[in-house]
């Protein structure tokens, strides 16, 4: 079972990585949960998203431990990095975050997730970058059921996004297998 924090500011797609996991997982016949959470500015103020991933039912979609975090800015870093569950996974976006984890407990991703995004010509995929790394690390779901996924999540009008939101993908994806 994988419990996920995702956490950043409102518009950088933490909200749709999580639904993105959650309907993978269930694309894939696991159990799912996902719990948004929301600042009161909505854009550009605070949001976070718990997943469940399972095999067995999920008993609560609360995620007090994760397994794993995903963390898109300082102030999320600050909150979910001590959280982490020990033997855990933290993905933090290094391009916006310059503080450094001291655990020794847990593995940290540190990737300059909105650097590479810049660098494919489109900011808003640094999540699916993050997402890529999650992915490689974890092994809790296939690209397929992922990208299955992404065409529920993004609005029929935008399905021309879904090339450069597969290749921030595979990006991180490769990113996590340089670092092995």
């Amino acid at each position: 079972m994988e419990e996920i924090l995702i956490a950043g500011f409102g518009g950088q797609g933490v909200m749709s990585m999580g639904q993105l996991i959650a309907y993978a997982g269930m694309n894939e016949g696991k159990y799912v949960s996902w719990l948004p959470s929301y600042g009161p500015e909505q854009r550009g103020g605070t949001a976070n998203c718990a997943v469940v991933v399972s095999d067995e039912k999920v008993g609560s979609p609360l995620v007090s431990h994760p397994t794993a975090a995903i963390v898109l800015n300082n102030p999320s870093y600050e909150k979910f990095e001590p959280k982490v569950r020990k033997g855990g996974l933290l993905i933090v976006n290094a391009s916006l975050i310059s503080k450094s984890s001291g655990r020794t407990d847990i593995t940290v991703l540190n990737i300059k997730a909105t650097d590479l995004a810049n660098e494919l010509g489109n900011l808003k995929v640094a999540n699916m970058i993050l997402l890529g790394a999650f992915l490689e690390e974890t092994g809790i779901l296939s690209d397929n059921s992922i990208i299955e996924a992404l065409k529920k999540v993004l609005s029929p009008e935008k399905h021309s996004l879904l090339d450069i939101n597969q290749r921030a993908l595979m990006l991180g994806r490769s990113l996590t297998v340089m670092k092995k």
